[in-house]
C-alpha cells in the first residue's frame, strides 16, 4: 500500500528534524519526506493538519503473558494495546511459563506476534536456565532465534563468580545484558519503599540500598567484563547518579525508567490501593525528581511502560497478598505527555526518550524517520485528550490511571506502512 501523510509536524529526534511537511510511504518503508517521489501515487491519503508524526514508540518492558499466563493476557491482546498507545516495537521479558530460555519458546512468541500483526516484538531471553541463576542459557542459539538481549529479571544471580563468568561470555559475543538491580536479601519480604509512608501503613520496606548495592556490584562487574549493559527500572535518584558516573567513565551502559516512577511516589499508597503495588516499589518525591532530571539530561535514555497486565482477582486481596504491576502500555504516549504539559520536557526530548533512545539502547532497527527506514510511526494530536479506559484493549485492567483525562491522543499507528490502529 502507498500512503501519503499530508501536513503533519514531523519530529524525528534521531536526525533533529522538526518541521511541518509530508511523508510518503511505499512497500512498508518511508519513500520520501517532503515532496513525493517521481511517479508516486498514493492509494490512501491521511490529512494530518494539527497532528504530530513521530517514529513509532519503542517500549523496552512489555509483559505479553504468553506462554503460560493467558488468564492475564496474550500476545494478540497486549500487542493490540501497544499499538493503541503508539508503540510499534516492544521488548518482552523472559518471565514466561516455560521460561524464555530455549529457541522453541522464542520461536513461539515470534510466530504468535507475526500472526497478531500489531507491534513488532523483540524477546529478551533468559540469562540463566529457568532464571535460577546457576547455569547459562543457550545465549547464542537464542540470539540466532531473535532474542535481542538477555536478563534474569528480579531473580538475582547471587553468586558473583557465576555472574562474572556470564558477563564475560556475553561480552565475547557482543550480547547485551539487562540488569534489574535489586539485592535479594535487602528486599526480602518488602512491599513498599522503606520510609515514613511504609512505617505509617505498617508495610515491610525495601530500602533504597536494595537497588544501589546491587547496582554498584553490577557496574563493577560490567567494568571488569566490558559487556554491553542495560539497567532497567531504575527507581532512585542515587541509582541514577551511579549510572551517570559509569557513563562518565566510558562504560557501555544505558538505562530506562518506568513511566509511572516519573509520575507517582510512595504517597500513592496512603489508601492501601493495590493498584499502586509494584516491584521495585514507588519511592520518594526526591527520588522522582532525581529520575526526572536524569531523563532530561539523557543519563536515562529510555522511558518504558513496564506493562504487567493482571486478571481482576490478582489485585483484590489485601495489599501484601496482591500481585505487583501496572497495565499501562496503551497509555504510554498520553501519560508521557503529562511530562510535557508540566514543563519537565519539551516534545522532541520526550519523543527521543520514547523512540530513538530505547531503540539505540537495544540496537533495534527502529526509532527514526528517514528515507528507506521501515514505515513505523505514530500520528497523534498533542492538543486533544485521552480518557484513560474509555477504549481498553489489554486483558489487564490493573491501571490506577483509568478514568483520568490525559493530554494527547493517538490517532494512527502504522507498522511497516500498514495502519494497525486508527482512532
Amino acid at each position: 500500500m502507498t500512503i501519503s501523510i499530508i501536513g503533519a509536524r514531523v519530529i524525528d529526534p534521531a536526525s533533529g528534524l522538526d518541521k511541518v511537511t509530508d511523508l510518503h510511504l511505499d512497500g512498508g518503508r518511508i519513500a520520501a519526506i517532503g515532496a513525493a517521489p517521481a511517479g508516486f501515487s498514493a492509494s490512501r491519503m491521511i490529512q494530518a493538519d494539527g497532528l504530530v508524526a513521530a517514529p513509532g514508540l519503542v517500549d523496552l518492558g512489555v509483559s505479553l503473558r504468553e506462554p503460560g499466563y493467558s488468564r492475564k493476557g496474550n500476545i494478540a491482546s497486549e500487542t493490540r494495546a501497544a499499538v493503541a498507545g503508539g508503540v510499534t516495537s516492544l521488548c518482552c521479558p523472559p518471565q514466561t511459563k516455560p521460561v524464555l530460555d530455549t529457541s522453541a519458546v522464542a520461536e513461539l512468541i515470534l510466530d504468535r506476534a507475526r500472526e497478531a500483526a500489531n507491534s513488532k516484538v523483540y524477546p529478551i531471553g533468559a540469562l540463566t536456565k529457568g532464571l535460577e541463576g546457576e547455569q547459562l542459557a543457550e545465549l547464542v542459539a537464542l540470539r540466532d532465534t531473535g532474542c535481542v538481549a538477555f536478563g534474569n529479571g528480579l531473580k538475582e544471580i547471587p553468586n558473583n563468580r557465576t555472574l562474572a563468568r556470564a558477563l564475560e561470555y556475553a561480552a565475547t559475543f557482543d550480547l547485551t545484558v539487562v540488569f534489574h538491580s535489586q539485592d535479594r536479601d535487602l528486599a526480602q519480604g518488602g512491599l513498599a519503599h522503606e520510609g515514613p509512608m511504609a512505617s505509617f501503613l505498617g508495610l515491610p520496606g525495601i530500602p533504597e540500598t536494595a537497588e544501589t548495592v546491587a547496582l554498584a556490584r553490577n557496574l563493577l562487574l560490567v567494568e571488569q567484563s566490558g559487556v554491553r549493559a542495560h539497567f532497567t527500572q531504575i527507581t532512585s535518584a542515587r541509582g541514577a547518579r551511579l549510572i551517570a558516573q559509569a557513563q562518565q567513565l566510558g562504560l557501555p551502559v544505558t538505562a530506562d525508567v518506568a513511566l509511572y516512577q516519573l509520575i507517582l511516589t510512595d504517597e500513592a499508597l496512603r489508601d492501601f490501593s493495590s493498584l499502586y503495588h509494584v516491584q521495585p516499589p514507588l519511592r520518594t518525591a526526591a527520588d522522582r525528581d532525581g529520575l526526572r532530571e536524569a531523563v532530561k539530561s539523557g543519563v536515562i535514555q529510555a522511558i518504558s511502560s513496564h506493562h504487567q497486565p493482571h486478571e481482576r482477582d490478582a489485585k483484590l486481596a489485601p495489599f501484601g497478598a496482591t500481585e505487583p504491576g501496572i497495565s499501562s502500555v496503551e497509555l504510554l504516549l498520553p501519560l508521557a505527555m503529562t511530562l510535557v504539559e508540566d514543563g519537565l520536557l519539551d516534545l522532541p526530548t520526550l519523543l527521543a526518550r520514547l523512540s530513538s533512545g530505547p531503540a539505540t539502547a537495544m540496537r533495534l532497527p527502529a526509532g527514526e524517520l528517514k528515507v528507506g527506514a521501515a514505515a513505523d510511526l505514530v500520528l497523534f494530536d498533542p492538543k486533544a485528550s485521552t480518557v484513560a479506559g474509555e477504549h481498553w484493549f489489554s486483558r489487564g485492567e490493573n491501571c490506577p490511571f483509568i478514568g483520568h483525562c490525559l493530554p494527547g491522543a493517538v490517532r494512527y499507528t502504522l507498522v511497516d506502512g500498514h495502519v494497525c490502529h486508527e482512532a
